[in-house]
This record gives C-alpha cells, structure tokens and sequence, in this order.
C-alpha cells in the first residue's frame, strides 16, 4: 500500500477474534465509527481527522475488511455486534457515542438493542431498510462482485471513477489501494444477510439520544424508508444532508459534519 493511515493503527483481541482499528484525537468524548460493507477504516480518515479535533475517535476495520481478522463465518448482525461491543469492552471505553454507515448502520442499531449497556449515544447513517419481505438493496451483488475482482487483480483509480465518478482523486486512490482487503465471502454473506435480517427488529429498540442521518438524494434510503423510520421510533432525531445520496460524507463533508456535530454538542457530555 502507498496510502497509509494517518492515525495510531492498532490491533486489540475482542470476541475471539484479532480486530485492527484506527484512533484519533484525546478529547473526552469517545465516538466509534463503524463503516460500510466495502470501507476498510482507513477510508473514512477524512471524517474521523475532523472530528477528532473535538473527540477521541476510533474507526474500526469490521471483520472481513481492512487488516482485522476473516473468520469462516459468522456475518450476521448479533455477531457484527458482539464484535463492536467486546471492541468497547476491551478497551475499557466507557459508553461512547457509536457512528455505522450502511452496514455499519444495521450494526449499530444491533449493537444497541442487543447490547444496551455498552454504547451511549446512536448515530445510524443512512442504513439499508431491508429485511424478509422488503425491496432489496438497490446496487447489485454483481457490482461490489465486479469491483472486488478488480482489486484483487490490481485496480486503478481510473477504473474506480466508474463507480464512483464524483470522488476526489485522492479517496478514488484509497478505495483502489484499499479495496482488495475485504473478503470477498464476508461481502456477499453480509450482503445476503441485507435481505435476511429486519433491521426495523433492532430500530423500533432504541432509546433516545438517537440520530438516524439520511442523503437527500440517496436510493437507500428513500422518502417512504424514512417516513417508515420516523414511524417505528418516535425517539430518532432526523436529518437529511442536501446534495448527498448514500456515501453522505463522500459527496457533501460539511453537511455531514454539521449534523453529527449538532447532535453530539447537545448529547455528548
């Protein structure tokens, strides 16, 4: 890799498996990022370099992805969320705030209802809806299957902007040199799961302070989705970031920052 992290890389045991993580920043506020179903953790050192000059932030390299460990199995949302809640655990963190995008949204909201004891306040980035029953995930298996193979062969960040034409060069490059970390099986077990698992099973669970952050634009998450949303937990705060579709801090970062630190300045002792 030519791209290296910018932040304190660090390994820590946590359930039963080997989990490297990215830390920034000492403020006295603890916020842990949980990323998407093909964003290693470097790649959101963008966002947590912002706001680690307000807080102490720790993005994790989900199981499957970036330098932490591959397990056989298992990929279900109770296990992505046993592995967030021993990550806090192990490190002694005490209740921190817990930011997910996409996946890592439908992590955090398992994380909090079946561990309501560890993380403090919520913040779910614009999560796939999906579940038995439900319309599936709008971006085809075969495209994250097509983009893996690419950087397992040796992609570019030209053949990148084809998926992602709007990205600045620099975070087209990370995704190139990146990319080709995430286990093929942990993607497409996570992404069959999209379909299996409800996430409204886990949404309706949550207590307040909770902030569900949508794209103005995104196909994930869609004016019927929120209006669903609102509905199933009348305790949610909501904000849409204008100009943003489903990677919100890819395509508007000062509208994405806006609202999470809004939030965190009213709930973050």
């Amino acid at each position: 890799m030519t791209i290296q992290a910018r932040g304190a890389s660090r390994f820590v045991e946590a359930n039963g498996i080997r989990q490297h993580y990215l830390e920034y920043g000492s403020g006295p506020v603890e916020l842990v990022i949980v990323p998407g179903i093909t964003s290693p953790a470097i790649t959101w050192e963008f966002v947590a370099e912002e706001l680690a000059r307000d807080y102490r932030v720790f993005t994790l390299d989900v199981r499957g992805r970036g330098l932490s460990d591959r397990p056989a199995s298992d990929y279900s949302l109770p296990e992505y969320a046993a592995d967030v809640a021993g990550f806090i655990e192990a490190l002694g963190l005490q209740r921190p705030v817990v930011l997910g995008h996409s996946m890592g949204a439908r992590i955090v909201a398992a994380l909090g209802a079946l561990h309501p004891g560890t993380p403090g306040p919520l913040i779910v980035v614009d999560p796939p809806l999906t579940g038995p029953g439900r319309p599936p995930y709008p971006t085809a298996l075969e495209s994250f299957r097509e983009q893996l193979h690419e950087a397992y062969a040796g992609t570019t960040a030209a053949d990148v902007r084809r998926f992602f034409p709007a990205w600045s060069e620099t975070a087209l490059q990370l995704r190139a040199e990146w990319l080709g970390t995430c286990d093929e099986h942990a993607v497409v077990k996570t992404y069959e799961n999209f379909e299996r698992e409800d996430f409204f099973g886990y949404w309706r669970r949550l207590p307040a302070p909770l902030l569900f952050v949508l794209g103005g634009e995104s196909p994930v998450v869609t004016a019927a989705g929120e209006r669903e949303a609102r509905e199933a937990n009348p305790a949610a705060e909501f904000v849409a970031v204008a100009g943003a579709g489903h990677m919100i801090p890819w395509d508007n970062l000062p509208g994405f920052l806006e609202a999470v630190r809004t939030f965190l300045s009213r709930v973050a002792a």
